[in-house]
């Protein structure tokens, strides 16, 4: 079983370490075990357990009051605010949670029911998105293992391709083509694929090459294809710091205008160039393709 620090349990529900260690000393609330050698740390039981009284006491329950209360009683009432149609930060955790168990079932529930309640557009900006982002930065520190993040971007993922195939074939006379594609060292593909869903949604054609295209094909493609754009998201963390240089070098091989998308384009400085749109979120894009 899993070994969390109270850094690690820090990080994944969202509550201050020193917060967690006052709800054990006043309320002996989930005590934190030691090892052999006197660390204290916490399992995969004590990280369920305090996740449900993180969302509880996001919810208005007073932690003094989830104290007097048993465990049974405590999942019970985080079940019925999942029936209320629980806000995005219930969603995250939950999310959060079944991903740690590796609960494929409650994990496909809970995303299938936060997308059928806003629709996928929604979904994708208030809680899946902010939900991926959190995992690279666990998986960043170590919190959690890269399995884990494996395993909820490829559910993440299947459930996109089903939303993308449910979309008519564009009929509008007006549709433009995309070549969509993820450049070398970029594997994180949920967010082309919700590119390639935004723009069957509204009626324009689209190329997916996915992820890690080589820079070598792009301008052979472009000149097959003859797209309007070219649309490619940069999302790993690793990537970071190069990020003006991955886009000036796509734009080397590409004499199209280029969208670029992605969490790196809202944490970085973008260099402005021409035929360059970055788009630093859900709401840009959308604006972008109705103005099309």
């Amino acid at each position: 079983m899993r070994k969390f620090s109270i850094s690690d349990i820090e990080g994944l529900i969202g509550i201050k370490a020193h917060t967690i260690r006052a709800w054990e000393l006043r309320y002996n609330l989930v005590p934190a075990k030691r090892t052999h050698t006197n660390i204290r740390f916490y399992n995969e039981e004590d990280l369920r357990t305090l996740l449900n009284i993180a969302a509880l006491n996001d919810h208005g329950y007073k932690i003094s009051k989830i104290a007097r209360m048993n465990l049974e009683v405590i999942s019970d009432l985080v079940l019925q605010l999942k029936i209320d149609l629980n806000p995005e930060s219930l969603q995250l955790m939950s999310l959060c949670k079944t991903m740690i168990a590796y609960d494929e079932t409650e994990f496909v529930k809970l995303l299938n029911g936060c997308i059928a309640e806003m629709g996928l557009v929604k979904a994708m900006d208030l809680v899946i998105f902010p939900f991926m982002k959190k995992v690279g930065m666990l998986w960043q520190t170590g919190a959690i293992d890269p399995a884990h993040e494996h395993f909820a971007s490829n559910l993440i993922r299947e459930r996109i391709i089903i939303e993308i195939n449910k979309v008519g074939e564009p009929q509008r006379a007006t549709s433009k083509k995309f070549l969509l594609f993820l450049p070398e060292a970029e594997m994180h593909e949920n967010g082309l694929l919700f590119a390639r869903y935004l723009l069957k949604s509204r009626g324009h054609d689209s190329l997916y090459l996915g992820l890690e295209t080589p820079y070598s094909d792009l301008k052979k493609v472009a000149d097959s294809y003859r797209p309007d754009f070219a649309f490619t998201v940069l999302t790993s963390l690793n990537l970071g710091k190069n990020v003006n240089k991955i886009i000036s070098k796509v734009m080397d091989h590409l004499n199209v205008p280029l969208l670029v998308a992605g969490s790196l384009i809202s944490e970085f400085d973008i260099l402005v160039q021409d035929r360059l749109t970055p788009l630093k979120n859900v709401r840009d894009m959308t604006d972008f393709l109705e103005y099309l």
